[in-house]
This record gives structure tokens, sequence and C-alpha cells, in this order.
């Protein structure tokens, strides 16, 4: 198992937060979101790390090499960064995630170490994390039928219509990548759709009987860090634990 941390996007709403400091590098208390993230990754016994790069991409890479000695990264930087979205920076990562097992998490996330764990010790193969809350046009939303499977993933559905926001954090089995990757790749060679969201591939792969099981985590702390409103919030709502 590896995990695939997407670190490319400006965060253009966090300005002037990220006008000389990539959003993962922002700190919550003593440690950045990205440290938070890598060192939830480590305790739970990950030891492989795909980061992809963009905006400010030597200050993500300085600070990952001088603190993560002990683990095998990989950097691939995405050059536009600019004109794409996080669909874009997943297909970068191909030869290092297609057709393997991995965790595949935003790099801006603020959430409890413990909803790791529940991800690698489901007996799912394929998780997709959910947290339950009031919603509105930006979140993106789980929408799921009487049995539990997802029918729809994104951001243009009526939220009353689904169960929660998806987190940003799957697990994915050898078999989901590969077809994830097949899927990419008409995506973006044949249709360009280099500037959406990832899940709108997850969309694609569901009536080819590819889905992922809902791992509602609403139980445990995460946090949205859009804008410098989010931050501040952030830093107040952090449980004492974590901080």
């Amino acid at each position: 198992m590896k995990a695939v941390i997407l670190a490319a996007g400006v965060a253009s709403r966090l300005r002037p937060l990220t006008n000389d400091c990539p959003k993962c590098l922002l700190k919550v208390g003593e440690r950045s979101l990205l440290q938070r993230s890598m060192d939830a990754l480590k305790q739970s016994g990950i030891s492989e790390f795909v980061i992809v790069t963009g905006y400010l991409h030597k200050q993500i890479e300085d600070f990952v090499s001088q603190n993560y000695s002990d683990v095998k990264v990989t950097f691939i930087h995405n050059s536009i960064y600019d004109s794409t979205n996080n669909i874009y920076s997943l297909w970068l990562a191909r030869p290092k995630a297609d057709g393997e097992e991995i965790l595949l998490l935003d790099s801006d996330l603020l959430y409890d170490p413990a909803i790791i764990r529940r991800v690698l010790e489901a007996p799912e193969e394929n998780i997709l994390t959910l947290i339950r809350h009031e919603l509105g046009e930006e979140e993106m939303k789980v929408v799921v039928d009487a049995s539990g499977a997802i029918t729809a993933l994104n951001k243009t559905c009526n939220p009353a219509d689904a169960v929660g926001e998806s987190l940003g954090i799957e697990r994915m089995g050898r078999a989901y990548t590969k077809a994830l990757y097949e899927e990419l790749e008409v995506m973006m060679e044949k249709e360009g759709l280099s500037n959406i969201f990832y899940e709108r591939a997850f969309e694609r792969l569901l009536p080819k009987g590819h889905t992922y099981h809902v791992l509602d985590v609403t139980d445990l702390f995460s946090c949205e860090l859009d804008t410098v409103d989010d931050f501040n919030t952030a830093k107040q709502r952090i449980p004492a634990e974590l901080f």
C-alpha cells in the first residue's frame, strides 16, 4: 500500500496566506497540513509516498526531503498546475499508481489520524470516506441508493439527495486503479478533460461495476480549509489532543 498525495493547487481563495506558501505547508498548531497527513500515514504503516506537486513545488520537495528521509518518496511535478485540476495531477501519478493498492489523499486535509486507521482496517477493498453535515453547492456530494450503493458523486447534484460529503480520502485496490487509469487515459488523451475534479472518473466507473464502499467518519474530527475564515475556524475547532 502506498499513499498518493495531490499537492499541486494554488489555493487562491486562501490568499494572502498562500502568496508565498503552498496550502499544504500552512500550519495548524505546530505542524503543517502535509506534515500531519504524512505523520498519520506513517503511524499506520505507510512507508511509500507519491506526491504530485505544482505551485511552489520546491518548498514542498525541500520540506519532505528534510523531514521524511526514513520513507520512500517520489515527487511528480505538474508543470501546468495553473490550468488543470486535481484529475490531471492524479493522471500524472499513473506510473506509480496504475494497478497498485493506494490511498489517495488531497494534501490540504485537516483530520483525526484515526480516520486513516479506520480506512486501512475496513474489510472492503475500495473505500470512500464520507462526512455528514448540512450541504451546499461547494461540497463534493455523495448520493446512494436504498442499498447504500453510490449512484452519484459530484458538486452539482441536489444537496437534498446526498447523504454527505466526500472527505477526500479514498482507498483503492489493484483492480480499481487499473480500471481508473484506463478511464483517465480516455478522459485525458481523447476528451481533454484535464480541468475537472477526479471524482468524475469515479462516477464514470460506476456503471462499469467499479465502485466504493462508503465509510462514514463523521464521528471523527475533520475540517474543510478553503478560505482564510475556514483556516481561522479550524484553529479553534481542532481538538486539544490533536493540536
